[in-house]
């Protein structure tokens, strides 16, 4: 079980009063998901992964010695950075966002073809973080027609995935994360909460083929949606998104994207790649939640 806020603030205080002056100007390699960002406080929430010899993973705020610092950080961004604990003090230093880059083949083509329609002005740009989204139709896996609009008042999770799919590294853990996320809140799907799992193979993955892959993942139909439609309605959200698919020998040649949208409709978080856990997505989820 992840901490929460306040009791990751207390218990970075306590570890800091226990290192005490022995601490001094100790130094700890950090990675993890930015879950907000607060210049004015010239401050970062982030998600992290275990600190080696400091503390386990959770999500808490860390400080920077100037705003500036704080540049470009955007929730869903992965970091790396220094915390520098000193006798009474701790703060992040060189921080830097890591950018996904896959060795695998899947996404690196779907980069680099995306890229060569972007050059030829064939693609529009996605959707600014800290924008709204705009709207959007899709049916899923019951018939049912979705629209973004429809799910206003509540924080909307986006993914993508094509069913034929058979790379666990790839559409399986994006699946299987929102699977973790539906778990971790049972209580807020359909009511707070909607998962949206949209399938940029439409052709094949119909509404009965999507209602037998969301049975495998024993999606709660309140809150989790596997969504299809025509061609150029796939096409147009999956461009809202950045998110590239192209057929490639019978299969596709795919990007990762996940996206969280606030209450307001807007952007919160675009996150490229799968280089993050279910409990990171799950953090940046809950601050949603409580904006």
């Amino acid at each position: 079980m992840r901490g929460s806020w306040a009791g990751a603030v207390a218990v970075a205080t306590a570890l800091l009063a226990g290192e005490g002056a022995a601490a001094a100007d100790k130094q700890y390699p950090v990675t993890g998901m930015v879950v907000s960002v607060d210049p004015a406080g010239k401050r970062f929430t982030v998600s992290h992964e275990r600190i080696a010899g400091f503390m386990e993973a959770m999500t808490m705020p860390f400080e920077v010695r100037q705003p500036g610092e704080l540049r470009g950080l955007v929730p869903g961004a992965i970091v790396e950075f220094t915390l520098v604990v000193g006798a009474d003090t701790a703060y992040a230093a060189g921080i830097t966002v890591r950018r996904y880059e896959s060795v695998e083949r899947d996404p690196r083509t779907a980069r680099r073809l995306a890229v060569m329609k972007r050059l030829a002005g064939l693609t529009a740009p996605p959707a600014a973080v800290g924008t709204r989204v705009p709207d959007f139709t899709l049916v899923d896996q019951a018939r049912r027609r979705v629209s973004l609009s429809s799910l206003a008042g509540k924080v909307v999770a986006v993914n993508f995935v094509y069913t034929r799919c058979a790379l666990p590294q790839f559409c399986l853990r994006m699946s299987n994360t929102f699977a973790a996320v539906q778990k971790r809140f049972a209580a807020d799907i359909g009511r707070d909460l909607v998962l949206l799992t949209v399938s940029f193979d439409p052709e094949r993955d119909t509404p009965e083929v999507l209602a037998a892959y969301a049975a495998q993942w024993q999606a709660n139909p309140a809150g989790w949606h596997f969504l299809t439609g025509g061609a150029a309605d796939i096409r147009r959200v999956c461009a809202l998104f950045g998110q590239d698919a192209f057929p490639d020998e019978g299969l596709m040649s795919h990007s990762l994207h996940t996206a969280v949208i606030d209450r307001a409709g807007t952007l919160v978080a675009n996150i490229e790649g799968n280089r993050f856990t279910p409990e990171q997505l799950g953090d940046l989820v809950a601050a949603t939640l409580r904006r």
